[in-house]
């Protein structure tokens, strides 16, 4: 049974809102603990499924920088990791706003991990699976209804 209530991800605010998560967030990759925490956040954003911020230092795997970084009109300049965990890479698995906007101001330093990349991720006991296409890195999870961006066609909208 989950915890998790339903949520409407088009319900969900534009700009975004940034919120403590209740939940035990847990990951793993390559038969080992990537992160495991209960101080996550969550950027909740109109169309979009929850993305994960966890503390860094609830990271158990090695995060290992990479070039190339993005642009978030709402919470500034992404920089990529790749993630090292039970002897496998995970290339360009996660991400962090060392200087976010000050409305993002929380999230600095937090890492985000792409769910597709992982071997699995949790929301408490809910199995999380990647947003649709290859650009957000938001979790759905059984308890979101709604239309969620990011398949072909539905990027720029």
């Amino acid at each position: 049974m989950t915890d998790l209530p339903r949520e409407n991800v088009q319900s969900y605010p534009r700009p975004p809102a940034l919120e403590p998560v209740a939940q035990r967030i847990v990951i793993r990759h390559g038969g080992v603990l990537v992160a495991e925490t209960t101080r996550a956040l969550r950027v909740l954003e109109t169309h979009h499924a929850p993305t994960y911020y966890l503390p860094p230092q609830d990271v158990a795997a090695i995060l290992h920088p990479v070039p190339g970084s993005s642009f978030c009109e709402w919470k500034g300049v992404a920089r990529y990791f790749d993630v090292l965990a039970g002897g496998t890479t995970a290339r360009r698995a996660a991400w962090a706003y060392d200087q976010p906007t000050p409305r993002f101001a929380a999230l600095a330093g937090h890492i985000a991990f792409y769910a597709g990349r992982m071997d699995e991720a949790w929301v408490g006991d809910l199995r999380v699976v990647p947003q649709p296409g290859d650009f957000y890195g938001g979790w759905v999870t059984l308890n979101l209804d709604g239309q969620i961006k990011g398949a072909p066609g539905t990027r720029h909208w």
